[in-house]
């Protein structure tokens, strides 16, 4: 079994609330959604053809005990189910962060989901799967929710978007949603007055890695 591969590295967790920590990074080739702040649309172009057990060779050798499979859209290629299985037996915590646009419902339940909320300032909030939210706050019911929520926020009608959809859904109450900016469009201290201000259930966060290393920099 091959799975396109965009790129393998180490580094620093810089979302979700797992930042942090050092973590494998596998990040599958393949999107094609079109949002308009991706900042990795190199993972767009066609990858490395790669064995699932290079794959693993790949991960043995950094190390770490945190892997995370990522893309351009990892969901697209429907290798990555088992890939992710294989992982959960190996005991790894496996972190799966996706955009969003399609459906986690096959995705082992041991697999803690990282998933999109695409804004409007992206272009494409009307690709949000709703399916993921319903998956979530059932999942929120039970001892253990593999689930958590990302909003990027580029302006004010992104953040007043953000903060109706969470006060109709209720989905906070479910899950942790992570709301962070899009780096450059908007400074964090006014989003982070806007959570003050509106006392939402949502936390705060910053992309760690490029604060560490430069914003354009790959394989960090």
């Amino acid at each position: 079994m091959t799975i396109s591969i965009s790129e393998i590295f180490h580094s620093i967790q810089g979302e979700s609330s797992f930042a942090g920590w050092p973590c494998a990074f596998v990040r599958l080739a393949g999107c094609g959604h079109g949002c308009r702040y991706c900042d990795t649309t190199y993972a767009e172009k066609p990858g490395t053809e790669m064995e699932t057990d290079e794959i693993f060779e790949k991960i043995d050798e950094i190390g770490a005990q945190l892997v995370e499979i990522t893309g351009g859209e990892p969901l697209l290629q429907k290798e990555v189910y088992p890939l992710m299985e294989r992982l959960c037996d190996r005991k790894e915590k496996v972190l799966l962060e996706t955009g969003g646009f399609l459906s986690v419902a096959k995705v082992d339940p041991r697999v803690h989901k990282i998933i999109d909320l695409k804004t409007p300032s992206s272009g494409v909030c009307n690709k949000n799967n709703q399916e993921n939210i319903e998956l979530a706050m059932r999942s929120g019911k039970a001892e253990i929710n593999s689930f958590e929520f990302k909003i990027v926020v580029a302006d004010r009608e992104d953040y007043l978007w953000a903060r109706t959809l969470l006060t109709d859904t209720g989905l906070v109450e479910s899950c942790t949603v992570m709301m962070g900016v899009v780096f450059g469009k908007l400074e964090p201290e006014r989003l982070a007055r806007w959570i003050l201000e509106d006392r939402i259930r949502v936390r705060m966060q910053l992309q760690m890695h490029k604060y560490i290393w430069p914003p354009e920099m790959r394989g960090v």
